[in-house]
């Protein structure tokens, strides 16, 4: 039996797979099978398409303009934080100018936390819990083409992606300490050296 290498392609300095096509693990034909599903080719080329076209010169809100175009989305899904609702705001009257928009936010049904025996930032006081579960349960009622994420909460944004029936891509990732910039936690020695 051959055994396979352990997977830890972060700390590779070579990156012999870009530059020359080496198959570390073997995996290539395996990993081609994937492509087969009608939907994930779809998707492939939509993304191979904005990259080849835009390639450093489009933001990712205009990419993802861009990407949801050319998957021909004609219904997307904008699931926010209710701590970024100027922000989606503002997104969803751009996004207004291409796509028929649903949006939704974090703390939708104003479920109690203390129904679910969730911690607390404030033990006393009467917190809502933030929903993503149905957050994607109403953008799947709406049959959205596309979801985008926009700054939910580390965790919460892998609910949503585990519950959503259309694909999803992510606009801001949050970080409440960095602006939402979460690689500036490696960029800046101050902060790096912490971890």
């Amino acid at each position: 039996m051959k055994k396979t290498r352990k997977i830890r392609c972060a700390p590779c300095n070579s990156k012999e797979c870009k530059k020359e096509g080496k198959d570390c693990y073997d995996k290539a034909e395996e990993h081609l099978q994937l492509y087969k599903d009608e939907k994930i080719l779809k998707i492939l080329k939509a993304s191979a398409s904005i990259e080849a076209r835009h390639y450093c010169s489009e933001t990712r809100l205009s990419e993802t303009i861009l990407f949801a175009q050319e998957m021909g989305v004609k219904k997307l899904g904008l699931a926010f934080c209710v701590g970024l609702s100027t922000e989606a705001k503002a997104i969803e009257k751009i996004f207004k100018k291409h796509f028929e928009v649903v949006s939704v936010c974090c703390k939708v049904s104003g479920i109690n936390k203390r129904e679910l025996n969730l911690d607390q930032i404030k033990p006393d006081a009467q917190e809502r819990m933030c929903n993503p579960a149905g957050q994607a349960d109403l953008l799947n009622q709406e049959n959205t083409d596309l979801n985008v994420l926009c700054g939910l909460c580390v965790g919460h944004d892998a609910i949503f992606n585990m519950k959503s029936n259309a694909p999803v891509t992510t606009l801001i990732t949050k970080d409440r300490v960095l602006a939402h910039n979460p690689l500036g936690a490696i960029y800046c020695q101050y902060i790096s050296r912490k971890f």
